[in-house]
């Protein structure tokens, strides 16, 4: 467009001279010294015109020849860091994609290629990530003390709070709280107030416990809408409950819970660490009022089994309270337990069993039969407490069920191995000699004459040492024919040699 709008005025500025001059026929007249040269008005104009695109021809020739060596190393700085970007770019890509030793590879070579002190900062940092993911945690600190030397190259400082803030992260990855908290504080108190700081910070506290700081940052980043209400509220219940837990004993609880907002006191947490400060303190009143209050909101089973264990004085208060909260849950069954327990409390025994036996109807639960057995244990009801200790022992423990009793069939003897000897093949008696050879001396009381006897006609087991050795596999060479002929060789030995014969085959 701007070309076209040059041209039509250039073109409407010669049509415009070109008839000026066409009227106007004067002559030019220049005197110099002794010279005189008289021209036309058109030619002197044409040369004016002439002499001053020329000029400018002239002007802008030298130029661009004098401007070569500057768009020459112009075009090599364009050129390095277009390839600077494309490797970054390639990294960066490589980084994301889980490639974390060509990442790590790619982004060195650019730190130490590149000029630049942002893309050095950038590939120093993107590594150390790359590595942190490969567990090179040494190869990590040596990258990020390098990012962190280039950083202080930068005059405005935001490098620095870019080095700091992934280093902070990388050790909180790591579980190193207390190094990121080092590198942290130092942001904010400079007067970093970024979300992505204000989010490490409390990670950082959480993960060294310090509830005071996790209790203000995560009502300040649910406040500035960082956080999510469920995690807000987890993270503010958890912190404050620790918070009146820690302070119990100093006294120092009571500022805390003058400090919650009237939301932040009906978290269960916060109402079990509170009621519990309040029973310390001998306030029973303000800490039923604030275990009610908790309920009221939700019906939660911690607070319905801390508000069932109270003093004599609180029964009947608590019970009213409860009786109502079962009007609009009638079904609930921690909240019939509930009751229940209040009524063993104050020794409403009918009602006690009632509630109790509505509670097990709907769910059945180890503790209200240990209740019920305990009632009925008060009752002189053995029997009824006998059943309801061993329901609630069944319901609580994972007891395996015992078949009858059965006993083991008899050993088939059948296949058992037998012995080689010099008079074959036999069984080993109890005495350590082949059945067949034993024999059995008995003294008669009245002659002292030594009668011997046939062998035992049964098998006798094997000693402890032979069982162990032997298996149930049959003895690999009995039965064939050069086992018969050994049989019989070893049968024309002297009866003498039946025990060293033995041995040997042993």
């Amino acid at each position: 467009m701007r070309t076209w709008f040059w041209t039509l005025f250039l073109a409407t500025i010669a049509v415009v001279l070109a008839v000026t001059l066409r009227e106007n026929t004067g002559n030019v007249l220049i005197l110099v010294n002794t010279w005189r040269i008289q021209v036309s008005l058109a030619f002197a104009v044409l040369v004016l015109v002439g002499s001053f695109l020329a000029l400018y021809i002239l002007l802008r020739t030298m130029a661009w020849f004098t401007s070569i060596p500057m768009r020459l190393r112009s075009w090599h700085e364009k050129r390095q860091s277009r390839r600077d970007h494309d490797l970054l770019e390639q990294g960066w890509t490589e980084l994301l994609e889980g490639r974390y030793a060509h990442a790590e590879k790619d982004l060195t070579k650019l730190l130490g290629r590149t000029g630049s002190v942002n893309r050095q900062v950038l590939a120093a940092l993107s590594a150390a990530r790359a590595a942190h993911a490969l567990g090179e945690f040494e190869r990590r600190d040596g990258l990020l003390t390098q990012a962190r030397e280039k950083a202080t190259e930068d005059d405005d400082g935001h490098l620095k709070d870019a080095v700091a803030t992934a280093a902070a992260d990388l050790y909180l990855d790591q579980g190193l709280a207390q190094q990121a908290l080092d590198v942290l504080l130092p942001l904010q108190q400079s007067g970093a107030r970024h979300v992505h700081t204000l989010r490490l910070l409390l990670r950082a506290y959480r993960q060294l416990n310090h509830h005071d700081q996790v209790f203000v940052l995560a009502r300040t980043l649910s406040r500035r809408g960082a956080l999510n209400d469920t995690e807000a509220k987890q993270m503010i219940e958890h912190a404050a409950a620790a918070r009146l837990r820690d302070t119990l004993h100093s006294g120092q609880w009571r500022e805390i819970w003058k400090d919650l907002k009237s939301e932040e006191r009906i978290l269960p947490e916060v109402a079990l660490a509170g009621a519990a400060a309040f029973d310390a303190g001998g306030q029973a009143e303000d800490a039923s009022r604030t275990l009610e209050l908790a309920i009221s909101a939700r019906l939660d089973p911690r607070l319905l089994a801390a508000y069932s264990r109270c003093e004599s004085s609180q029964v009947a208060r608590r019970l009213e309270k409860a009786e109502g909260w079962l009007t609009r849950h009638p079904e609930n069954p921690d909240l019939l337990t509930t009751l229940g327990n209040l009524c063993l409390a104050g020794q409403i025994w009918g009602q006690a069993e009632h509630y109790l036996k509505r509670s097990v109807d709907r769910r059945t639960d180890a503790r209200v039969h240990a209740l019920l057995g305990s009632l009925y244990d008060k009752l002189g009801r053995q029997v009824d407490a006998a059943a309801q200790w061993r329901l609630a022992t069944a319901v609580g423990t994972a007891i395996p069920v015992l078949a009858e009793d059965a006993y083991l069939p008899a050993a088939d003897t059948a296949s058992d191995p037998g012995v080689l000897h010099a008079e074959g093949l036999a069984y080993f008696a109890e005495t350590g000699f082949p059945a067949e050879q034993v024999t059995e001396r008995s003294e008669s009381p009245a002659s002292g004459q030594t009668n011997a006897t046939v062998a035992k006609p049964y098998v006798a087991a094997a000693s402890h040492e032979l069982e162990e050795y032997f298996d149930s596999a049959p003895i690999p060479g009995i039965g064939d024919a050069s086992s018969t002929e050994s049989v019989k060789t070893s049968s024309e030995l002297p009866t003498s040699g039946l025990r060293s014969a033995k041995d040997q085959q042993v």
